[in-house]
């Protein structure tokens, strides 16, 4: 991201093809322990839907759909039932719209901060991070941020 900054102030919730933008941009400046996995970012197909599908829901066995705001789905498993460690151009994230915007509305939350805390937090579980290890990637992105603000 170059020294510009993108302000996106809504007078209505953000829409597919912003949240699509946001993340676009967002990729690329996951902290380096994640994109080691993530190789290259042109890979993953991002897709922004409003909710889980029924199919989702079940495998997942959610109770509510605004449980899930952001699911990363490997494209290949190395055996039935094992994942493989690393992305490659079969991998998608799945943001989901709805969720997201509810999130945001009740920790009142930049917008992109968010979106990127949730990306750190998804990709770090599928990497096997513990979640001391993406705790410490979420604040030293906060501590960037009042670095460069």
């Amino acid at each position: 991201m170059s020294g510009q900054h993108i302000i996106m102030n809504y007078t209505r919730p953000p829409g597919f093809d912003d949240l699509q933008v946001m993340v676009d941009e967002l990729l690329p400046t996951l902290p380096d322990e994640i994109l080691g996995y993530v190789g290259d970012i042109d890979d993953i197909e991002v897709q922004i839907e409003d909710f889980p599908d029924e199919a989702l829901i079940q495998e997942f066995d959610l109770d509510d759909v605004f449980e899930m705001p952001v699911l990363f789905k490997s494209g290949k498993e190395i055996s039935p039932g094992v994942e493989k460690k690393s992305a490659n151009q079969d991998d998608r994230l799945i943001i989901f719209r709805r969720p997201v915007l509810d999130l945001w509305c009740e920790t009142n939350e930049d917008l992109t901060v968010l979106v990127r805390q949730l990306l750190i937090e998804e990709l770090g579980r599928v990497f096997d991070f513990s979640e001391d290890e993406i705790e410490d990637m979420i604040s030293r992105h906060h501590q960037l941020l009042l670095h460069v603000g």
